[in-house]
């Protein structure tokens, strides 16, 4: 072959290596919250997500999206969704490694922290042994793999807890959807090995405003009810059964809904297209129409939003998980580059400016990953109120930071590898198309900042929850004490200041939500981190300013600026 072929300067295939095994803060936080007990299963996972073969999976996958097949030859609806042979692989691994259900521990130490059916903190469990930081770990390495099989996964993850509101419905649907085996297709769930399950709640007219649905329910008898109307998104179409939000006589009520009915035939979900997403590609997202669907009623008639709340904390808990794979998988692709490739006579990583990018990208992953961990490790301390109510503030700071920082760092790992990190074969505009979604995903931005409103003004102990995990920063007597002190009480001034009204609460939402996400993410950095990673943190990302819009001060005259940019008819 002519030299001028001969391949010099360039990296090899970051592959054959373990994932878990390679991540130190992931480790250490999976070492902190429980031991030794999950680290066999976490690495087995990881050597498979570093594996030549997973990585093949997860391009294929992407590559060949879902197929939506209406009718038969003969003018009969199917509704079926046709995935390439790689989506399944990864799938099966998904469920053969339970990401989809914790496995059980049960105990008096708080085990799983399963409360028993209709328990506010009720979580989903299968037999095997192992805990929501072992599973949430799990998670975050496999998520690095391909990004978009992972929205069944956590769908099914998070409708245990909703269905445990009926103990009857949930001695059905728990075993399935908690079994270990992956069986694909339309048929009867209790003829099948196992069961997935979707959710479909917004609709065209609504998004994340689910009380403005218009989708109907009728009663029919035994708690069974028809429900029409049409979803703008339904989550993972070929899943077995699905939790759905429609008005019944008695307000907005949640519903199960299987895909097929016990007798083999298809319920009546008609999927209308698929849509065409930015990213997340391998996965299918399908618009449905329901006419006469045969639903169960979850929990009583107008109280669907409280039956669904425990499924929409254990989503965003894995919104959040997601987003630090994505930022976890990029530094690790950027820090690989520049380890292997050479500029101006110097390897890239040696050289300061390419030094300050890969330690600050590096920082923001560590600083996900840990604060993600810490919140799974709350779900396994039901029993505690402190955590419980840590959760319930943590997982709206969480998801708006980390999930909202993510674009920022995966387009500045891409920049590392430069011309050929904006080629596919690189993996880094799989990761670049991903990387905006789970901030949209189960509330956005503004629907997290708002949430975090209604537990400053009804939940006073989740406030109180926050400022003692600072506090206990504080008391650890790190060089970086006197910084943290300072951002608590400018932060505490803004609390005051929201405290005054609801305008002012109202335009400080999003300043709390990154302020107050930054330092709970310093305060665990602080007690746990290399000094080095927390330097770097408190020296840079206190203030919550980091990379995020919206943070304008509230005397700002947005009115003027918007009308000068936004085109007129």
């Amino acid at each position: 072959m002519s030299s001028t072929h001969e391949v010099t300067n360039q990296p090899p295939p970051l592959t054959g290596y373990d994932v878990f095994g390679a991540d130190a803060a992931l480790v250490e936080a999976v070492r902190r919250h429980h031991g030794t007990t999950e680290l066999d299963r976490c690495h087995e996972l990881g050597i498979l997500a570093g594996s030549p073969e997973a990585q093949q999976w997860a391009r294929e996958a992407d590559a060949h999206s879902p197929v939506l097949r209406t009718h038969d030859r003969y003018g009969h609806r199917v509704d079926e969704v046709q995935f390439h042979p790689s989506w399944h692989r990864l799938m099966e691994q998904a469920v053969r490694h339970s990401l989809h259900a914790v496995p059980a521990h049960a105990g008096a130490d708080g085990g799983n922290g399963a409360t028993g059916a209709g328990g506010a903190d009720s979580t989903g469990t299968s037999a095997g042994g192992g805990t929501h930081v072992g599973r949430a770990a799990g998670f975050l390495v496999w998520s690095q793999v391909e990004a978009a099989h992972m929205c069944p996964i956590s769908m099914t993850y998070a409708a245990v807890p909703a269905l445990r509101t009926d103990p009857e419905i949930a001695a059905v649907w728990e075993p399935r959807l908690t079994s270990a085996a992956y069986d694909f297709g339309l048929r009867p769930a209790r003829e099948k090995a196992g069961a997935l399950a979707g959710m479909a709640m917004t609709e065209k007219q609504g998004g994340s405003d689910v009380r403005a649905n218009t989708t109907t329910a009728t009663r029919s008898g035994g708690g069974w009810y028809r429900l029409t109307g049409h979803k703008w998104f339904c989550s993972a179409p070929m899943n077995d059964v699905f939790l759905m939000l429609a008005h019944a006589p008695g307000g907005l009520s949640c519903f199960v809904v299987p895909r097929v009915l016990d007798d083999g035939t298809l319920n009546a979900i008609m999927l209308q297209r698929l849509k065409d997403k930015l990213g997340n590609r391998a996965n299918a997202s399908a618009e449905i129409e329901l006419s006469g669907t045969w639903g169960r009623l979850l929990g009583d008639e107008g109280r669907g939003v409280a039956t669904i709340i425990e499924m929409v904390a254990a989503t965003r808990l894995d919104c959040t998980l997601g987003s630090a794979a994505l930022m976890r998988r990029a530094v690790a692709e950027a820090g690989w580059h520049a380890a292997h490739r050479t500029a101006f006579g110097t390897k890239l990583d040696d050289a300061p400016l390419m030094q300050a990018v890969l330690a600050d990208l590096a920082v923001e992953s560590e600083a996900a990953t840990t604060l993600g961990i810490r919140l799974a490790a709350c779900v396994d301390r039901a029993d505690d109120p402190h955590e419980q109510a840590l959760r319930r503030i943590g997982l709206p700071l969480a998801k708006f930071w980390i999930c909202k920082r993510t674009p920022h760092v995966v387009t500045e790992a891409l920049e590392c590898l430069g011309g050929n990190g904006y080629v596919e074969e690189s993996g880094m505009p799989r990761l670049y198309r991903e990387a905006p979604l789970n901030s949209i995903w189960e509330g956005a931005g503004n629907i997290q900042a708002l949430d975090l409103l209604r537990v400053l003004s009804r939940e006073p102990e989740a406030l109180d929850a926050w400022r003692a995990e600072v506090d206990v920063a504080d008391d650890a007597g790190a060089t970086n004490a006197n910084l943290l002190r300072s951002a608590v009480a400018d932060t505490e001034t803004l609390l005051r200041s929201a405290a005054t009204d609801t305008d002012t609460a109202m335009r400080l939402a999003r300043v709390l939500a990154a302020r107050m996400a930054a330092l709970l993410q310093a305060s665990l950095l602080v007690r746990h981190a290399p000094s080095a990673v927390t330097d770097a943190f408190c020296a840079t990302r206190l203030d919550g300013t980091h990379g995020v819009y919206g943070l304008l001060p509230p005397a700002a005259d947005t009115r003027t600026v918007i009308d000068r940019a936004t085109p007129s008819r």
